[in-house]
């Protein structure tokens, strides 16, 4: 338990190394807008908000998947659309994220969960973290869901086959690894 514990530290690390030059580059860029008039602003939020209009219909679901849990006992797939965006290095406007989840457990007591760990960005270039999960106990019914989030700078999921529980099991959270589906620098 102590290893996977300091290996989850160590990914966590990773991970938040891995999102400074993000917010290093949004603080300048911050510092830099904060020197430019009103009028500039707004008529830049203007201009970037009618191009990624303009750019929503041209993003393509990308398929993933399918991910199973240990022992094939559950699976999951399905389609991630990411807004196209001009800066490689910002994050995504938005990320909408399409499956199903099916369980393959024979058993009435076990379950088969989709688990999404999602990075966020606040308006301050703050990173966020988030979890969404998706639970279905009936065996081989596939349970279909969809979200979107905001300013995204990656998608990760973990397939898991547990008990019936309300929240996702310390066993299903920090063991195995994490599928990565969308990260802001691919």
């Amino acid at each position: 338990m102590k290893t996977t514990r300091s290996l989850t530290g160590l990914a966590v690390a990773a991970g938040v190394l891995a999102l400074a030059p993000v917010v290093a580059s949004g603080t300048a860029q911050a510092a830099t807008g904060a020197a430019s008039t009103a009028s500039t602003a707004s008529t830049a939020s203007t201009a970037s908000a009618a191009s990624a209009s303009a750019a929503s219909p041209a993003a393509a679901a990308r398929r993933w998947g399918p991910y199973a849990a240990s022992g094939n006992r559950a699976k999951a797939s399905g389609t991630l659309t990411a807004a196209p965006k001009d800066d490689p290095a910002a994050p995504a406007p938005y990320v909408r994220v399409k499956g199903s989840i099916t369980d393959l457990t024979r058993s009435a007591s076990s379950c088969g969960r989709a688990v999404f760990r999602i990075s966020t960005f606040d308006s301050g270039n703050q990173p966020h973290l988030s979890y969404r999960d998706y639970r279905i106990c009936s065996y081989g019914k596939p349970l279909g869901f969809a979200f979107t989030e905001q300013n995204v700078g990656e998608v990760e999921l973990k397939v898991c086959a547990e008990s019936k529980t309300a929240k996702p099991s310390t066993t299903c959270l920090y063991s195995g690894t994490w599928k990565s589906l969308y990260a802001y620098y691919e």
